[in-house]
């Protein structure tokens, strides 16, 4: 297992700038966005038609001992408006192909979310049964347009030699354990997860109990913290819709690593993941309204380094 980082949060820097500062901190490992909402700073996606200059980029990152974890296109390709959920949909193809072309194993993105007809012009998250017709909304939406959407996508994915990582995220349709396999369950195994315990903690979800839950299908994973407030909890419950910065009166915050939950709990953490066969990366995702990016990232990495698992059991030192 190894630490990495989604270079969203260093999106203000050029590379070169970048990659100096992750090699300067120990990590040689990184997550790259390509288009939809985490914009493409470092990889922008008409390098899929330009040979020379993808080549250029995969050697430079190559000569620099640097890895690409992931891409990322978090986006919704269900959205209800057409001109969005097209876009959308097509960068997580570009996004696709790009990775096979730079033989990277996992495109990240979230589910989606449609809205309540063909007609709608926004996204309509299903929260509750009642009344009983936002159940036959949900029944709508998953037959009519997710299942159809995720089988294809997923087997245009799988053609590719490319894994779909869905990150799981309160507004979109897979945002638990429950929803994201009933998703895999229909789109079948290339699809998974990209499995960030923050938001776990905020729906009250314990990230550890989870793992145990979704077992195999953890394809990636941010490490990223979330801080609960409990004395605005009675005030907001979970479904809090101020905005981050509104920190003193949210019910929940995203935090850096080991800033809402101790070095015990990542320790646990991490060493569950490694019980169900996760040995891949631990990419750093920056979306704390406390603390700068560049803050956030040094302590984040110093705080995964000193307790990350990187060898397998029975690995013998002595060797």
């Amino acid at each position: 297992m190894r630490v990495g980082v989604f270079t969203a949060l260093m999106g203000q820097m050029p590379l070169d700038q970048v990659l100096a500062k992750l090699k300067a901190i120990g990590i040689n490992t990184v997550e790259l966005g390509t288009g939809n909402y985490p914009g493409d700073p470092h990889l922008p996606l008409a390098l899929l038609d330009r040979t020379k200059e993808l080549k250029e980029f995969k050697a430079k990152l190559e000569d620099e001992g640097f890895s690409i974890s992931a891409l990322s296109c978090h986006g919704n390709a269900l959205h209800p408006d057409p001109a969005i959920g097209k876009a959308h949909a097509e960068v997580s193809k570009k996004t696709v192909r790009l990775a096979e072309k730079l033989g990277v194993p996992v495109v990240i993105d979230f589910s989606g979310c449609p809205g309540d007809s063909d007609k709608a012009k926004y996204p309509n998250w299903v929260t509750c049964p009642w009344p009983p017709d936002f159940l036959d909304l949900l029944e709508w939406q998953w037959s009519k347009k997710v299942i159809p959407y995720w089988t294809k996508h997923a087997k245009f994915a799988a053609d590719h030699g490319v894994k779909i990582a869905i990150e799981m995220h309160p507004g979109f349709v897979a945002y638990s354990p429950e929803t994201m396999l009933r998703l895999r369950k229909e789109a079948g195994p290339n699809v998974g997860v990209n499995y960030d315990p923050s938001h776990m903690f905020w729906q009250g979800i314990d990230p550890i109990a989870a793992i145990r839950v979704l077992g195999d299908s953890i394809f990636h994973v941010h490490a990223k913290d979330t801080q609960i407030y409990a004395t605005n909890l009675p005030k907001t419950g979970v479904l809090d819709t101020k905005k981050y910065t509104e920190e003193r009166e949210r019910g929940w915050i995203f935090r850096t690593v080991g800033y809402g939950h101790a070095f015990g709990w990542w320790k646990e953490f991490i060493s569950t993941l490694r019980m169900y066969g996760y040995d891949y990366v631990l990419s750093i995702e920056h979306e704390d309204s406390l603390m700068s990016a560049e803050e956030g990232l040094q302590k984040a990495a110093a705080f995964l380094n000193s307790i990350v698992i990187r060898e397998p059991a029975g690995a013998a030192w002595w060797v």
